[in-house]
């Protein structure tokens, strides 16, 4: 698996019944209730929009392929109160009830209702305080009733019905004719917002609906309790922090290779793998190649005939095998796959033919009266230098080769190796990218890394083999940063 980070492109929180801006405030803060400190009675909700370009520039240009169909989008946000439990029941700096026992939902911004019924483009804004402090604070100049605001879009435009919507199902625009993108409950109200957008960020890049923003708000029922004891409100952090928290939307794609050329045995299922480079350049064809496996006769094998194909990473084209049986021959044994059907730029282009050796079953087993000693494992790097330092321009492939400990030549095959990539601060450890699995080729071990959406920080690799039974995880195995280009 590999991830794709897309962050904000603009975002701002709208204030009932006020002309307040806040797109600027490092800090969105939900709310609800009768009263508070110098903030209106009411409620609050947050919207805004995401830059794709890069998840569709991946999405269109193969490196997120055909064969990734459990792919998902999960909007994660993190929660002002997520790092110290102390913070529960307690009030905010601005004297507001921490809320807690409460849904939030994540809607799509709906278009005009009238002709052309275009969506509603809005301004960020560049406002920075929730309240007018001008007169307590005569240099104050972070307040602004610039759009956008509760009640304008943009200097010229409104919103179709003040808020984006009517959260009592009247008039125009009423909660109940939106699409509800996600829900999510907060027992506590220190909960992250991890919200599932894999439906709707897959409609966007099948270019079924071009939105133009989301809302995050509290339920209308939420909205419109009366006779609370004061305002409840939950903070997190927006794309103006500086902190590491930038929120954005997470996307998981499957582009594992698991090649089995070298270890491709009897009685299990594998999988065989097709790379096509140009000048050292990842190749995609104009469609998929089909796969025919021929025995060691150089008999093609019936129901292994034009196997279809798919595209695991770009210029990877992958074939999935069912089990050989374990009595039909005698190994080990040499076949020959057959790749057909290729294409390039219109034009056909000859069948590729490799072989791979087929062993017994039980060349992956270990059967016997002894235990299997565990190993200890030692890594080299390359495609990144230790304490080095990359551009956020960058696309690297890491290798990683995978030996016995204190040893300089005895590679290890076959290895199930995984890989995490984190930040620290302090003695915390702030995840970036869960346990993944790493490539296997027949001639390498690697991961793809890319700089482009990731923030600028200093970034550690764990490395992790599972083997004998044992789970073995080797800390910071390799550090290095990521800088801005100018």
């Amino acid at each position: 698996m590999s991830i794709n980070n897309s962050y904000f492109s603009k975002n701002n929180t709208l204030i009932s019944g006020s002309l307040t801006n806040t797109g600027r405030n490092p800090v969105m803060e939900l709310f609800y209730g009768n009263g508070g400190v110098a903030n209106p009675i009411g409620f609050s909700r947050f919207i805004f929009d995401l830059d794709l370009t890069l998840l569709k520039e991946k999405y269109t240009g193969g490196t997120i392929t055909n064969c990734t169909e459990d792919m998902t989008h999960t909007l994660r946000m993190t929660n002002t109160s997520f790092f110290d439990k102390d913070l529960l029941n307690t009030t905010t700096s601005t004297g507001r009830l921490r809320a807690t026992s409460f849904d939030l939902v994540l809607l799509r911004m709906p278009n005009l209702e009238i002709p052309p019924y275009t969506g509603q483009n809005w301004d960020e804004g560049v406002g920075y305080d929730f309240a007018d402090l001008l007169n307590e604070v005569p240099t104050d100049k972070n307040y602004s009733t610039r759009p956008s605001n509760w009640y304008s879009t943009t200097t010229l435009n409104v919103w179709g019905y003040p808020g984006v919507y009517n959260n009592k199902n009247l008039s125009l625009y009423p909660y109940s004719a939106l699409t509800v993108v996600a829900s999510q409950h907060f027992q506590f109200g220190d909960e992250n917002i991890e919200f599932d957008m894999t439906s709707e960020i897959n409609a966007v890049l099948n270019g079924w609906i071009s939105p133009t923003g989301w809302v995050i708000a509290y339920l209308p029922d939420v909205e419109n309790l009366t006779g609370t004891s004061g305002t409840y409100e939950v903070g997190f952090f927006t794309r103006h922090t500086q902190t590491f928290y930038e929120p954005f939307l997470e996307t998981n794609y499957n582009d594992l290779i698991e090649d089995d050329r070298n270890s491709f045995s009897l009685g299990k299922v594998n999988k065989l793998y097709l790379y096509a480079y140009e000048d050292g350049n990842p190749l995609n064809f104009d469609n998929n190649p089909t796969v025919t496996i021929s025995d060691s006769n150089g008999d093609p094998i019936v129901g292994l005939i034009n196997r279809p194909t798919c595209r695991r990473a770009s210029g990877v084209y992958e074939v999935t095998l069912p089990p050989f049986s374990t009595t039909a021959y005698k190994t080990p044994c040499t076949f020959t796959d057959t790749w057909s059907n290729i294409e390039l730029n219109g034009f056909a282009l000859p069948n590729v033919e490799n072989e791979f050796v087929v062993y017994p079953l039980k060349k992956s087993f270990q059967i016997g009266t002894d235990s299997k000693d565990p190993m200890i494992y030692g890594f080299d790097f390359y495609g990144i230098k230790q304490d080095e330092k990359i551009l956020n321009t960058d696309v690297r492939k890491v290798g990683v080769v995978i030996k016995k400990a204190y040893t300089t030549n005895q590679l290890q095959p076959n290895v199930d190796a995984f890989y995490r990539i984190y930040v620290r601060e302090g003695q915390t450890e702030v995840q970036v990218q869960d346990w993944t699995k790493i490539n296997r080729t027949p001639n390498e071990y690697y991961f793809i890394f890319d700089t482009r959406d990731k923030i600028p920080n200093e970034y550690y690799v764990d490395l992790k083999v599972v083997a004998s039974g044992e789970i073995n995880t080797y800390k910071r195995q390799i550090k290095f940063q990521i800088v801005n280009k100018k």
